[in-house]
């Protein structure tokens, strides 16, 4: 059975940004989750980004029986397609410091050389499994890019030194067929995001999916069954607790 997460930002963007994280990991504990996902980009002041705060917070996911991720929007190739050591430091301390179990970072302009060496060096040390993420930006959303980073990766001799998130949303901002996505990258896939879309063009917004939706249950067919999935859409913000309850034990049945 695979662990649920809920990422902060389904409880509300602005309420999160307003109350900290703090104010949500009791709710993610008590609707039964199993993980919870700090967000980088909602952390208002710098002080709370600060390592020592970070591992305070992460004490306080811990003391609730969560274990954590960490988002970060940093990429791991920067725009020359050349790997970003200092980004991927960075992402790496501070989640070392929230004990986080995934750090997951956008894929970024990756060209063709992984620069594998320079990965496995940098994140020996730590304890967070290094994972990124299909973005919905073209340069961090592209099926065949990912592709050849995991190749370039596996030509490098590091196959296994970088996982992936796959966001079953994101790939629609690309214009990639998420299905097709999940057939060549599932045995990378080591966390899932989990969402609905609706909209058009740069206009799409994510949604909570159907209980009894097809384009779900077919995703999750292909997909590892036993990696963590994380609610990463809006709860109805009228009954939060209730509707994180009913949302948990629906991605735990899916």
């Amino acid at each position: 059975m695979a662990d649920i997460v809920i990422v902060a930002s389904a409880f509300g963007i602005e309420a999160v940004r307003r109350s900290g994280h703090r104010t949500w990991v009791k709710v993610a504990a008590d609707a039964g989750a199993a993980g919870f996902e700090v967000r980088r980009e909602l952390i208002a002041g710098e002080s709370d980004a600060s390592l020592d705060a970070l591992a305070r917070l992460g004490a306080e996911i811990e003391e609730r029986g969560l274990w954590t991720v960490y988002s970060t929007p940093a990429t791991l190739y920067d725009e020359r397609g050349i790997l970003d050591a200092d980004a991927l430091a960075s992402a790496q301390a501070e989640a070392d410091a929230l004990g986080a179990r995934f750090v997951k970072m956008q894929l970024g302009a990756f060209a063709s050389y992984a620069d594998a060496v320079n990965i496995s060096r940098a994140t020996a040390g730590g304890r967070t499994r290094v994972v990124v993420e299909n973005g919905q930006r073209a340069a961090d959303g592209s099926l065949a890019r990912f592709v050849a980073f995991f190749a370039a990766l596996e030509q490098e001799g590091a196959g296994q030194a970088v996982g992936m998130t796959f966001d079953i949303g994101n790939w629609h901002w690309t214009g990639e067929l998420p299905l097709a996505a999940a057939r060549v990258l599932a045995p990378r896939v080591e966390y899932i995001h989990c969402k609905g879309v609706a909209g058009s063009g740069m206009r799409r917004f994510a949604t909570a999916p159907a209980a009894d939706d097809p384009f779900i249950a077919a995703l999750f067919a292909v997909l590892p069954r036993d990696v963590p999935r994380g609610i990463e859409f809006p709860l109805d913000q009228s009954d939060l607790a209730d509707d994180a309850k009913r949302r948990v034990a629906w991605l735990t049945a899916a």
